[in-house]
């Protein structure tokens, strides 16, 4: 019996795919290999091969609906917003009276198929926490066939935690559940393919995917960007923006010294002595918004070439089993995430798109810009800043002392946000629905 055999029974045991399996003895191997998990400034130059968006040229529009045709939209959802209070789908939070995100995903999809007059496609990755709320709200929409899971949902996979002492499989037996833990988004192109759905796509002529977070209003299926991508003959598309001292801390698109490839380098994969350089946003100065788009025939030949597995970097966790008990024993998480393809895929291409293409819902301060009236929802579900802020998002801060939780916003109320420039709250404070505030406000 070799070493990864425990974990495969485990894995099998509950029904996961031949397609996660072998992803996460990747992940295993690379554990185990002693090869190191970090990317040091030394092998690594700034990305400088980026495109800009606004430089981008295709086709003229009448391949739209030919093209939409042949697109699906993925959305990650399977995170339940736990860091906000949240026990449900971070998607089913109200961003304005009566609108989720789930409903503004849903209103875009419409929005296409009107377009294109045919049926543009809707993958949704629910994991196993987030798949009956999500299901059950979007019962509403059965009339416009978006209520059968066969049709809309893929269920992400999920992963042993191991031991830290022996890598096996962790046994948790007061509770079973804290024995698995999420494989990170990377688990996208495994769920892809187990769960036939690559297939399923192919055959029905879809061969363009574009990829984002449930909760990033600004990732919309562009269809300038979509003929570009189908004419570029690129496999894979990275969208990305200019970083901001606000993004420092997070990843980084570079390219590896040795073959020019692009990669991505997360802050856990940086030695801490180039810590400095990983910072420097004039140095490395575009991230990943997690936006996607991805040739579905490049990834099926790819996956078959590389026995079903895209050999992604692995990003280790070190935690208890028990996160809420320190005293439980220390496991390893391993990660992956999706846009670390980049580097697998020969001809892959990072693009630098507007910021207003990025536009998640990470904290209350962000969901509280939302439901203001800089943020205007327009018929189709997606968003764009009121005409009164310039072009520029105000910057809203609230102390997360008062306003971590969502249900603590409902005693905050919500000011009319367009004509400032920046909101910073310090205390506990009630505003009258609609009250202005006008450029740069502090209330402590």
């Amino acid at each position: 019996m070799n070493d990864f055999d425990v974990i495969e029974r485990k894995m099998e045991s509950v029904g996961l795919s031949q397609a996660a399996i072998g992803a996460f003895r990747h992940s295993v191997n690379v554990l185990t290999s002693q090869q190191s998990m970090m990317i040091p400034e030394a092998e690594i130059a700034p990305a400088d091969d980026v495109a800009d968006w606004e430089s981008l040229t295709a086709s003229t529009p009448e391949a739209d609906a030919e093209l939409l045709g042949q697109a699906v939209l993925i959305k990650l959802n399977g995170g339940l917003g736990t860091g906000m209070g949240l026990q449900k789908a971070k998607s089913l939070l109200e961003i304005k009276p009566g609108v989720t995100f789930l409903d503004l995903i849903v209103r875009q999809v419409m929005s296409l198929r009107r377009r294109a007059g045919c049926p543009v496609s809707l993958l949704l990755m629910n994991s196993f926490s987030t798949s009956a709320d999500t299901m059950a709200y979007l019962s509403r929409y059965a009339d416009e066939g978006f209520a059968d899971p066969q049709q809309v949902e893929m269920i992400q996979n999920r992963v042993p935690k191991l031991c830290v002492d022996t890598l096996e499989p962790v046994s948790f037996p007061a509770h079973p559940e804290l024995e698995w833990c999420p494989p990170g988004h990377g688990d996208l192109y495994p769920a892809l393919l187990g769960s036939g759905w690559l297939d399923r796509l192919l055959e029905a002529g879809v061969k363009y995917a574009f990829v984002s977070n449930s909760d990033n209003l600004g990732a919309q299926l562009d269809t300038r960007f979509l003929r570009w991508f189908a004419e570029s003959g690129a496999p894979f598309v990275m969208e990305v923006t200019r970083r901001t001292e606000a993004d420092k801390k997070g990843g980084h698109l570079a390219m590896r010294r040795s073959d020019g490839q692009p990669l991505l380098r997360e802050v856990a994969q940086c030695p801490e002595e180039d810590l400095a350089a990983f910072q420097d946003i004039n140095k490395h100065r575009y991230f990943n918004t997690n936006n996607l788009w991805v040739r579905l025939d490049a990834l099926r030949d790819f996956l078959k070439a590389n026995g079903g597995v895209v050999p992604l970097p692995v990003i280790r966790n070190v935690k208890t089993v028990d996160p809420r008990d320190a005293s439980t024993q220390k496991v390893y998480q391993l990660e992956t995430a999706m846009g670390a393809a980049i580097q697998c895929f020969p001809g892959a291409r990072a693009v630098c798109v507007p910021r207003s293409r990025f536009f998640p819902v990470k904290t209350c301060s962000d969901l509280l810009l939302l439901r203001s009236d800089a943020v205007v929802i327009r018929e189709d579900g997606g968003m764009e800043l009121a005409p009164e802020c310039g072009g520029v998002a105000p910057v809203v801060l609230l102390n997360a002392k008062f306003y971590k939780l969502v249900d603590s916003l409902d005693g905050l109320g919500v000011p009319s946000l367009k004509h400032a420039r920046r909101l910073v709250v310090n205390g506990p404070h009630h505003f009258a629905d609609g009250e202005p505030i006008c450029g740069e406000v502090v209330i402590d």
